[in-house]
């Protein structure tokens, strides 16, 4: 059973992991001054609802992601047509704030009549004849159609997501891979402050974990003693050198020399043969060992969050060549399911561990969305960097059926791969 502090973690790095990467769609499109509707945590039917300027942020019930969702990127509303009949309600300085689409007879305080001319994208104006006299009525760019009981702010042109150049629409796509990659070098940084680097003084190492049953567990061993020396030997900081001076015993009993809370104790240990997976015999005493660690440098912090965001980052590129390229095996595929699965198990092992594993989750997911596959952040970028080419931009019903269609294969892998966990987990 997951403990509370487990599960909290778990959804904390879910919400992290998204939050910043929508966060970085949502503001380079605010940057770019393209009209964001609505900033989403999660899908399906909304949780949680709040307003704020001219965007709705919502957490949705299903934790399979998020979303930005620009004005102008699909078709947000049938087009309001001349002869339709609609209702406006007008500012004191007789500019339209609101128009009605439906159940015109129940609005108050409104004007109703039916529509010669409107242009809500350019000029933003509407001819409106009311009882057989027309009225020009210009409308506020940031006006609300109301129709079916939901409301949507008008988007002027120049806030659509299609009017922008190819590169603001670039940025604004990759903006969300980038934050996640930001995310992953600040989360490094943080662990190796909180954990600190290997100490190249020290003299011992530092008991990690003591197997309950074992030999050092019978001896009274404790995780964070410090090992000096075994049978006189120093072991200078040097992790092989324990497993080396406990093999050369033969399975006889050792004198270990360790340091707790400022003491020096002697402590007999016997070793124990036992049985490894590939069936070799070896001798142990039961302790996870771990080098002693000092407080990182400014430098070598810097340092150590490059080196592991190159080497998280070669690792999963190395993955995925070997998935598509070598052979496809779904068991090396992990869906919610399964993440979810490993995060608790990780969130277990304490919070150094969590954080280091948030920063590989969060590359992941960066490296993830800019595949190009339909409907990700790489397909996206790809049709952009077409459209540069063919200086026009590509049909956007036909950008559409591309999308929907890796949508829906996207869907079905990602079924597979859920049913692939909850029977690897059934099984053990």
């Amino acid at each position: 059973m997951m403990t509370l502090q487990i599960v909290v973690l778990t959804v904390l790095m879910f919400f992290v992991v998204v939050t910043v990467h929508e966060w970085g769609h949502y503001y380079f499109a605010k940057r770019a001054g393209i009209l964001v509707r609505e900033f989403a945590i999660g899908f399906g039917p909304k949780l949680f609802a709040y307003k704020r300027d001219e965007t709705t942020f919502t957490l949705r019930m299903l934790p399979l992601g998020g979303y930005a969702r620009m004005a102008g990127e699909d078709p947000e509303l049938d087009p309001i047509q001349p002869g339709q009949t609609i209702a406006v309600r007008l500012s004191d300085k007789g500019v339209v704030k609101k128009i009605y689409l439906d159940q015109l007879d129940n609005r108050r305080n409104v004007v109703r009549g039916e529509i010669e001319w409107i242009d809500i994208e350019e000029r933003m104006q509407i001819r409106l004849n009311v009882d057989g006299e027309t009225q020009h009525l210009d409308v506020d760019r940031q006006a609300d159609i109301v129709s079916r009981g939901q409301e949507l702010q008008v988007a002027p042109k120049d806030r659509q997501f299609r009017s922008k150049s190819v590169g603001k629409r670039a940025l604004a796509i990759f903006a969300g891979p980038l934050m996640n990659f930001v995310l992953a070098f600040v989360l490094f940084l943080i662990y190796v402050q909180v954990s600190g680097v290997p100490d190249e003084k020290a003299t011992g190492v530092e008991i990690g974990e003591v197997v309950a049953g074992s030999p050092a567990a019978s001896a009274g061993l404790q995780k964070g003693d410090v090992v000096q020396s075994i049978d006189g030997q120093a072991v200078n900081g040097d992790l092989s050198k324990v497993t080396e001076l406990v093999n050369a015993s033969g399975g006889s009993e050792v004198q270990v020399s360790l340091e707790r809370k400022g003491e020096t104790l002697q402590v007999p240990v016997t070793p124990k043969m036992v049985k490894t997976e590939d069936g070799r015999e070896v001798l142990q005493v039961g302790i996870a060992l771990s080098q002693l660690k000092r407080t990182a440098s400014f430098t070598e912090s810097f340092q150590f969050a490059g080196d592991s965001f190159v080497k998280g980052s070669t690792a999963i590129l190395d993955a995925l060549r070997k998935l598509v390229f070598e052979r496809f095996d779904i068991n090396q595929l992990a869906g919610p399911v399964g993440t979810l699965q490993a995060t608790g198990q990780i969130a277990s092992q304490g919070i150094d561990q969590m954080i280091i594993w948030t920063a590989f989750v969060s590359i992941n997911l960066g490296i993830f969305n800019l595949l190009p596959i339909p409907m990700l952040d790489g397909s996206r970028l790809i049709f952009l960097a077409i459209e540069a080419i063919r200086r026009r931009p590509i049909d956007p019903n036909k950008e559409g059926i591309v999308h929907f269609v890796g949508f829906a294969l996207i869907f079905l892998l990602m079924i597979a791969v859920t049913y692939n966990d909850i029977l690897r987990i059934i099984k053990g």
